[in-house]
């Protein structure tokens, strides 16, 4: 995926942004560089993700953190997600860390 995102702000948004400003389409242009961007966010997001896989810290982590279901909300408090959700029984990959950024 990561691979994907890069081709995409670092060729694809950025050739068709030079085609459209030699087209005349200076704001369409404008666009694309901002989808560019984008795609370039989107490749640092996933690059940090597959980091965190590779070092073992995607439910896991070093302080005590809030880890939250997406199937039915449960939060466990704890360094790494449970194996089961205790209220749902749905596994692992459901957790989530629990950030409140409101």
């Amino acid at each position: 995926a990561a691979e994907g995102e890069n081709y995409e702000w670092t060729d694809m948004y950025k050739r068709m942004a030079e085609e459209a400003r030699e087209e005349g389409f200076e704001e369409l242009a404008i666009k694309f560089e901002y989808v560019g961007k984008v795609e370039a966010a989107h490749e640092k997001r996933y690059l940090k993700l597959l980091d965190s896989l590779k070092n073992d810290k995607t439910f896991k982590g070093d302080a005590p953190l809030g880890w939250k279901c997406r199937n039915c909300g449960y939060v466990h408090e704890g360094p790494e997600a449970p194996e089961i959700c205790p209220t749902c029984a749905h596994p692992k990959a459901y957790f989530e860390r629990k950030v409140e950024n409101y």
